[in-house]
């Protein structure tokens, strides 16, 4: 097998998937205006995919260790098709709703599957850790793409195309997965846990759905009722893996610092940086009236400084293990979150740069890190387990963190009065944003001090971790 083919495959579709997860910060306004969406129908529209990558992406990484990386991939390459070509034609809010939970189903597939083929083609060590670091650019290039495209296409075109585009692209990627991947599983099958993927699957698109109607008032019947079945669902999820000889999570990695290290990290950077970073274009249209064209050039401020960051994560010299980057890496992601408090009405784009490099670089120290790590923390030959416990770890943890940042920031009305009361709400949201960071970076932290300090090294640890 080419790798560096495998690597080109994997890193596109991972961009791919987040091209398609940021499309909409860009042109929430143009999309809800088309398709008549409300307020509530704005928040299923930012949300709706990250239903579907947080409900199907630990199941997919199970399944595609078991019955193959390539075929999951390109499985996974076709349902992003399908939904992306609904997202096109939808002709209502609902329609379009759907069709992004389909796109995340699909782009699950894919980011699960993506480090699982990288694990099959590259040894532990430094090859896997400059494999590790195109992956994390990759999360950073898709996006820093997704808005840019999306916005362009809505102000030359039509905020449709870019769905268009995205459906042909995810084609191609197919075919060439098809093409030049090898085919790889896990040397020992678990077997497939049709019942703990039903009861993951449903408690955790019912706790995402809990986040997104709680917005709209957290006492109101169907959200108490949702959160009651999400309690119930993963609590019988549990229970099953407890029992379960072919438990697709075992939740005995919970006891391992190493795993445990690189779920928080994904999850405080979900409830952090990219929760901050999805209300950001709201923000900069509602409180300072830029554009969505220049606040996607801002976000890219962010993201396009994370590729190139993690792009040479791989010269960071190897006594400086994964676990420590992720620790520094969160630090720095909260003095970048920090560095953007004190906005107010009258500030300018120019005031948003440093904090955005900043949090930039750290994120793309943070990324590479996370590919890394994602497949050390488990037993060899399950890199797609890895992948996709950590991934939903970062998409629950988005879900979570927007939810909080919406609650504390978002502000009704219009006029000065408003931007400046916007302008409040962002500061305070970045506040707590910056905490989760530094939260997660202690918990790093106390991971890797708890492994060090072990009589012996658990047999999920990996070489360079």
């Amino acid at each position: 097998m080419n790798r560096s083919h495998a690597l080109a495959v994997s890193a596109l579709g991972t961009m791919l998937t987040l091209v398609a997860f940021t499309a909409p910060l860009a042109t929430l306004n143009a999309t809800a205006s088309t398709l008549g969406a409300d307020t509530a129908g704005r928040t299923w529209i930012l949300s709706s995919m990250a239903i579907g990558l947080g409900a199907a992406l630990l199941s997919s990484g199970t399944i595609s260790d078991d019955f193959g990386r390539r075929r999951a991939f390109v499985i996974g390459c076709a349902v992003l098709a399908i939904g992306s070509l609904a997202c096109a034609l939808a002709p209502t809010t609902q329609v379009f709703v759907g069709a992004r939970v389909v796109q995340g189903l699909g782009g699950a597939a894919i980011v699960a599957a993506s480090l699982g083929i990288i694990a099959h083609a590259f040894p532990p060590g430094p090859e896997r850790a400059a494999a590790s670091g195109v992956w994390g650019a990759s999360v950073g290039g898709g996006i820093a793409l997704g808005p840019l495209v999306s916005a362009t296409l809505d102000r030359f075109a039509n905020w449709r195309d870019a769905y268009w585009l995205l459906v042909v692209a995810v084609v191609v990627l197919a075919v060439a997965a098809m093409r030049v991947v090898e085919e790889s599983r896990a040397d020992n099958r678990r077997g497939l846990d049709l019942t703990g993927t039903i009861l993951l699957a449903a408690g955790v698109s019912t706790l995402l759905a809990t986040l997104v109607e709680g917005r709209q008032g957290w006492v109101q019947v169907h959200v108490v009722v949702l959160a009651v079945a999400a309690v119930v669902l993963l609590g019988l999820f549990v229970v099953v893996e407890l029992r379960s000889d072919t438990a697709m999570l075992d939740l005995g990695l919970f006891r391992q610092p190493p795993f445990v290290a690189a779920t928080v990290a994904a999850l405080a950077t979900g409830a952090g940086i990219i929760a901050l970073m999805s209300y950001m274009g709201a923000f900069l249209g509602g409180a300072l009236g830029i554009s969505a064209l220049g606040g996607a050039f801002l976000l890219f401020a962010w993201s396009g400084s994370s590729v190139v960051t993690a792009l040479l994560a791989r010269r960071i010299p190897p006594r400086f293990g994964g676990r420590p980057q992720l620790g520094v890496g969160l630090i720095g992601v909260a003095v970048g979150q920090l560095a953007l408090v004190g906005i107010s009405a009258d500030s300018t784009w120019v005031r948003f740069l440093p904090g955005l490099l900043v949090a930039g670089v750290a994120s793309g120290v943070l990324n590479a890190a996370l590919g890394r790590e994602a497949v050390a923390s488990v037993p060899a030959g399950r890199g797609g387990l890895g992948s996709g416990a950590n991934n939903t770890a970062r998409y629950v943890g988005s879900a979570i963190g927007v939810t909080v940042v919406a609650v504390i920031a978002a502000r009704p009305g219009s006029g000065p009065a408003v931007a400046a009361s916007l302008a409040t709400g962002w500061n305070h949201a970045a506040v707590v944003t910056a905490v989760i960071s530094l939260v997660g970076a202690a918990a790093v932290f106390w991971a890797h001090r708890a492994t060090r300090s072990s009589t012996s090294i658990p047999s999920t640890s990996a070489v360079n971790t």
